[in-house]
């Protein structure tokens, strides 16, 4: 497991590779004391995982969230509780408050080893799946070439197909790794989009791609997601 370590204190980010190295499996990839550096070191390491406080000069946590293209799993860490309904929101794996405690912090990383063992362990879904989807009393059988669009909502995922948008309890981190990436495509942090649904792409700003839907629904890749799909599908 390859992670990194975001805190502008020095002491904190030695405790927790402190707290790590009694983990073989865990590998300290980077330490970084602000967002301009951390944004730099994931883009350019791809951690598995990012331990990141929420209190920094200039840019919070949160703030380096809305930079990265590439998305690792991310436990936040913080001497603060008042954050945490916010940390979920944004999908983060765990929310540990400082001083960390041990056995918190095996609990965070038996989380995303978990989610990882179950992830490796299953088929991944394509077109001609179907899946099921409940939101509260109603229930559908759905066939994944009909699912235009997933979008991410917090803890949840909105499922786009004919004139549904159920909500279903999942991350989109999840739910990435359970579908076929060569059909189901992570165009940014918010969607996944379905590249048989895609009627017209354009080139957007700062080297992304604006697509619109079969819909007519626009979502944006980003940058770097744009050059991934580029490699996948060119010829």
């Amino acid at each position: 497991m390859k992670v990194i370590i975001v805190d502008d204190e020095r002491l904190a980010r030695k405790e927790l590779q402190s707290l790590l190295a009694k983990y073989p499996h865990v590998e300290v990839l980077s330490e970084c004391e602000n967002v301009k550096s951390a944004t730099a070191d994931i883009e350019r390491l791809k951690p598995d995982l990012v331990f990141l406080d929420i209190n920094m000069p200039e840019k919070d946590g949160f703030a380096l969230l809305e930079e990265l293209d590439y998305i690792p799993e991310i436990v936040f860490v913080t001497a603060y509780d008042e954050y945490a309904i916010k940390a979920f929101e944004v999908n983060a794996l765990d929310y540990l408050l400082k001083p960390i405690q041990p056995e918190r912090l095996e609990e965070a990383l038996n989380k995303y080893s978990s989610s990882e063992s179950v992830n490796n362990s299953e088929q991944k879904l394509g077109l001609n799946d179907q899946v099921f989807v409940k939101d509260g009393d109603r229930c559908w059988f759905v066939k994944l070439s009909d699912v235009p669009m997933f979008e991410s909502e917090g803890n949840y995922v909105r499922v786009y197909f004919d004139n549904n948008k159920p909500l279903i309890l999942k991350s989109l981190n999840n739910l990435a790794n359970k579908l076929d990436e060569n059909v189901f495509f992570r165009a940014n942090r918010k969607f996944i989009i379905n590249l048989n649904w895609i009627d017209t792409v354009e080139n957007w700003f700062n080297g992304g791609l604006m697509v619109k839907l079969k819909t007519g629904a626009k979502v944006e890749i980003s940058r770097r997601q744009a050059s991934r799909l580029k490699d996948m599908k060119s010829l």
